[in-house]
């Protein structure tokens, strides 16, 4: 185990985050009941936050034809990074027949599973004709892709196999693209805020020397000169890294830190002229006339898998309270306290906060107290508070506000756990 502080993978399994088992493979993590309320509370706010810019939320399968990738050119630039295809024979072909899937019967092929989600999205814009005046469309999904990691490279949750991505893309006018890839800094700088990440720096990621990169200069020449036109209103001190852009285009990358100093890519924005061209999308502009919108792709968060890693690391486990499994922990001092602390839980789940009981059978007060040092708010509740409806408030950082009515108290923790962000106590 690497002893570099907050790991992680030894924090994961101390505090029932996540798990793995070689039956289920390497770089396949599971989730348990603990790190899913972390996961599923970001994966909310993530929602949230895009549904308030503009955003509308799809789906699509994690498995597409191999033909949509050689479309895409993932299969020319990225195939070492998939899994092999794997054929659609007869019998596969016979039970979409009998299962009423009409004009899908006899179909043989391959599939493949999906490495990225732009070219299901791209197929999704595509699906109807689109006018100028529905431009930006702004397509989110938390979706779920696979890529072949070398079994070297896998770690806990920041390199898995299956990875799920806060991914979308902005189709939109050329005059458009500078203002939507901005806004998506934006939303990503409010994101790190709110989740208590810091950016280290920003990276404009741009092509290299060897043959993995569309070979177009001119659609190079243009991303590359909007993105820094990007970085520039935005106001950002960046630099540039030849080797790092996708294969398709050039990227801003928002690069985090771990404790140990180590860094890697959370976030990114890029803008687009391949794809949008590759699958022939256009819109009708104001003229009557078709045209071919740019595709801005930007990931406010990146892998659920990854900022679930980095916010277990950057916190030690003592997550915002917003964030944290359990944000509020009831320390009955005695058994007859107990039927008081248990109707303070009651209330705080009634209110959607996620409280527990810590009763005596669990030890003594300090040893619950200690148990408990992860969680955001402590109530303790003896004699005194019991007969007069209050509880005695500890804070994770050790501050002792005191003794507050039971119902203040929900009233406080409610109203910080709605405002997100890293303040514990106002």
């Amino acid at each position: 185990m690497n002893d570099r502080p907050h790991d992680h993978r030894q924090l994961g399994r101390e505090l029932g985050l996540f798990g793995t088992d070689p039956l289920i493979g390497a770089g396949l993590p599971y989730w348990l009941p603990d790190g899913a309320v972390v996961r599923h509370t970001v994966e909310e706010y993530i929602r949230e936050a895009e549904r308030a810019a503009g955003y509308r939320h799809v789906y699509s399968p994690a498995l597409g034809k191999r033909e949509l990738y050689e479309i895409s050119g993932h299969w020319e630039h990225y195939r070492e990074d998939m899994y092999p295809p794997m054929k659609l024979g007869a019998d596969e072909a016979d039970e979409a027949g009998e299962a009423g899937e009409a004009g899908e019967a006899g179909e043989a092929g391959e599939v493949v599973l999906r490495p990225s989600l732009c070219p299901h999205h791209a197929l999704i814009y595509r699906s109807r004709s689109h006018s100028y005046r529905e431009l930006p469309l702004r397509l989110a999904e938390l979706g779920s892709m696979h890529r072949a990691e070398p079994s070297g490279a896998l770690g806990g949750l920041t390199r898995v196999r299956a990875i799920h991505l806060n991914d979308a893309h902005v189709f939109c006018t050329l005059g458009q693209a500078v203002q939507e890839a901005g806004d998506a800094l934006e939303l990503i700088a409010r994101a790190y805020a709110d989740l208590g990440i810091e950016a280290v720096r920003h990276r404009l990621s741009l092509p290299g020397e060897d043959g993995k990169y569309v070979a177009d200069p001119e659609l190079w020449r243009r991303s590359i000169a909007l993105l820094r036109e990007v970085l520039a209103k935005a106001g950002v001190a960046y630099e540039e890294a030849e080797g790092e852009a996708a294969f398709y285009g050039p990227k801003i990358d928002v690069q985090i830190a771990d404790p140990a100093g180590r860094q890697s890519t959370l976030s990114t924005v890029q803008i687009d002229f391949h794809q949008p061209a590759r699958f022939n999308l256009h819109y009708t502009g104001a003229d009557g006339a078709k045209h071919r919108p740019v595709m801005v792709h930007r990931s406010i968060v990146g892998s659920v898998e990854r900022v679930v890693a980095h916010l277990i690391e950057v916190h030690g486990g003592a997550f915002p309270a917003w964030l944290a499994p359990v944000q509020l922990v009831v320390l009955p001092v005695a058994g007859e306290q107990v039927e008081q602390a248990s109707a303070l839980v009651r209330q705080a789940l009634a209110r959607g906060l996620r409280a527990e009981l810590a009763g005596p059978e669990r030890g003594t007060l300090g040893a619950r107290v200690r148990a408990a040092r992860l969680v955001p708010y402590q109530a303790v509740i003896g004699a005194r508070e019991a007969g007069a409806g209050l509880a005695a408030v500890r804070l994770r950082d050790g501050r002792r506000p005191g003794e507050l009515p039971v119902s203040e108290l929900l009233r406080r923790i409610a109203a910080r756990v709605a405002a997100r962000g890293t303040v514990l106590w106002e």
